[in-house]
């Protein structure tokens, strides 16, 4: 029901946008986000944008460089990645939550989509 796509590998500096698109339910009145995991990591939090797409919330390591966005708030997310650093590297993960409002902790979530690879080199 949430398909991701969008990564890849890219140099450091360099830039990239990941889309999450969703089906099946009215994942237009749920809040979005974007996790990542990296090897031998947890899953941390990422980015988060509200239903109407008004609110964002974002990891401190990716604010100024990251944006979440939702355009007409529809069932399209993006996250596009600028200045890309190789600690970005990991597989990230869209995901939904029943909230409308924003929420940064995994366990909120209630629909997980498959994972994109981004790999940055230095």
């Amino acid at each position: 029901q949430l398909q991701a796509s969008g990564g890849g590998l890219v140099q450091a500096g360099g830039s990239l946008r990941l889309s999450c698109t969703a089906s099946g339910r009215a994942f237009s009145s749920y809040a979005m986000a974007w996790f990542r995991q990296a090897p031998g990591k947890e899953r941390e939090f990422v980015a988060t944008i509200s239903w109407s797409g008004d609110s964002t919330s974002y990891t401190d390591s990716v604010k100024g460089r990251f944006t979440i966005s939702r355009p007409n708030a529809k069932n399209t997310v993006y996250l596009q990645m600028n200045s890309l650093k190789p600690e970005d590297t990991a597989v990230y993960y869209c995901a939904a939550s029943y909230s409308s409002v924003v929420v940064t902790t995994a366990q909120r979530y209630n629909f997980w989509g498959q994972g994109t690879q981004v790999t940055v080199s230095s």
